[in-house]
């Protein structure tokens, strides 16, 4: 009996441990700004709704609404980029590298230009379709060349197709005048971050994270290898198409937020899998916390290293998952697998 219950109070134990450092880096980045505030201020905000001052509003208003997107959106982005590596089977696999969030990003620009006067889950729906575009897209390429297809290849071919999104994303900004706009939101990350986005994405991405989690028997079953799926009575189309569905909401969602975002998707996993091992029913959830707990580190980072100016939140993504990425190719895929 006692070994039945050890791997689950091992998985417990990380989790636990995970959410805990995801609190404490929670708490620095509401303190820590232009403006330091302390915890008391923190706890007053948060328990008393008749507080008020200085201090108060810029936690409620500014703050804590911007810390909440980012642990929603680095949840979403890592658990996306998950999914896609156990579900290609490929360790390179991640939102930004493959297009999915390239298109969503284009999809943005266009609700932008035809729909100007669009509501804010207009412009996420939007980001949905163009993210379901850039998966349907990816994946009709690289299957023309199925038994030859590396991972290596996959993100060429992402790669390809994110430009290619890329540069519809800017033809549209600059025949409809809307540049700035585009480059405002994408750029800005969580900045300006309000209640009423986030009650707008919340519901999706944490649905889709509960979804993730009942799924990840099937998705360790899939990362195995067809042969193994199919032996076991895994409907393998069906659960295939439900994967698909949950990366393209995460991916759609993140990009409502905060715009165009790579390498989250690809570092989280695989540091998770250092501690976690390679059953998804653990990968997932500490996927989940360890990237909103990135994220909202990325944040702080990039408000703390030129106060009072910000540096966009994509930059910082992109300066420390690059290296990980060369990293990844230099050291093997295999290896990572």
């Amino acid at each position: 009996m006692k070994s039945r219950l050890k791997p689950s109070s091992s998985i417990a134990l990380k989790i636990l441990v995970s959410f805990v450092i995801l609190v404490v880096m929670f708490a620095l980045a509401v303190m820590l700004g232009a403006k330091n505030v302390s915890l008391a201020d923190i706890w007053s905000a948060i328990s008393n709704p008749h507080a008020t001052g200085e201090d108060i509003s810029v936690i409620r208003e500014l703050r804590l609404p911007r810390e909440v997107g980012g642990v929603l959106v680095g949840s979403a982005l890592a658990v996306a980029g998950a999914i896609m590596q156990g579900l290609t089977r490929n360790p390179l696999a991640d939102p930004g590298l493959l297009g999915v969030t390239a298109g969503a990003n284009a999809a943005l620009a266009a609700a932008f230009a035809f729909f100007p006067a669009a509501s804010y889950f207009g412009t996420m729906v939007a980001c949905f379709i163009g993210a379901a575009f850039s998966v349907m897209l990816v994946f009709g390429v690289t299957a023309l060349r199925r038994r030859n297809l590396s991972p290596l290849r996959m993100v060429l071919a992402g790669s390809a197709v994110s430009a290619l999104l890329a540069a519809v994303a800017d033809a549209i900004s600059i025949h409809y005048k809307i540049a700035k706009n585009v480059s405002m939101w994408t750029a800005g990350g969580l900045i300006g971050t309000t209640w009423g986005q986030i009650a707008t994405i919340a519901p999706v991405i944490v649905i889709c994270l509960i979804a993730s989690v009942l799924l990840s028997r099937q998705l360790t079953i899939l990362s195995m290898n067809e042969e193994t799926a199919v032996g076991l009575g895994l409907r393998t189309t069906q659960v295939r198409i439900a994967l698909y569905a949950l990366i393209t909401l995460l991916a759609g969602a993140a990009v409502a937020l905060v715009g165009n975002l790579a390498f989250i998707g690809l570092m989280i996993p695989h540091l998770v899998r250092v501690f976690a091992g390679t059953q998804y029913r653990t990968v997932l959830p500490l996927s989940a916390i360890a990237g909103g707990t990135f994220m909202v580190f990325a944040d702080t980072l990039g408000r703390m290293i030129n106060v009072p100016y910000e540096t966009p939140v994509a930059s910082i993504v992109a300066i420390l998952g690059l290296p990980f990425f060369l990293f990844i190719v230099r050291k093997g895929v295999r290896s990572f697998s």
